[in-house]
């Protein structure tokens, strides 16, 4: 069973919040919008802890550090391909013009012997909650509802 970790960043806009929702990069998500979403996520190495790995993979995908003592656990959620994402929430800010993300390497077009490189996450947009909640791969959406549900309890 493959398990990842990611971040749920959030932040204070008014008397709400928006959450930070990253599109991945590469030819097969170009121009899909809706459920194809996701939090700053990627796999975690044999016997990795969830929470160093989402730290790390938020960095990766973003190039924002976050530091593990800001991390809230949300829990894990199942994805229809049976991917495990651990997931965490923060609060803090970045800009999403200055996102930098790492790249991964495929033949594209297919069976062209021409590798290309694209980034692993090709855009990242602050969004209200509702708004993630219809961009969001499905099984991603009660991580929102956690955080949202953690927020006004602390309040």
């Amino acid at each position: 069973m493959t398990e990842s970790a990611g971040v749920l960043l959030y932040r204070r806009k008014g008397e709400g919040i928006e959450v930070l929702v990253a599109h991945p990069g590469g030819p097969f998500w170009r121009g899909k919008e809706a459920g194809a979403w996701s939090i700053p996520k990627g796999e975690l190495a044999d016997g990795e802890d969830p929470r160093s790995a989402a730290v790390r993979e938020f960095a990766e995908e973003t190039g924002y550090r976050i530091d593990p003592s800001d991390l809230e656990d949300l829990g894990t959620v199942v994805q229809r391909n049976g991917k495990i994402v651990h997931a965490f929430a923060a609060e803090g800010d970045l800009d999403p013009g200055a996102v930098s993300s790492n790249t991964f390497t495929i033949e594209w077009p297919p069976r062209s012997g021409r590798f290309v490189a694209f980034p692993e996450i090709d855009e990242v947009r602050w969004v209200p909650p509702e708004e993630a909640e219809r961009l969001l791969n499905p099984a991603q959406v009660p991580l929102v509802r956690r955080l949202l549900a953690s927020i006004d309890h602390t309040e």
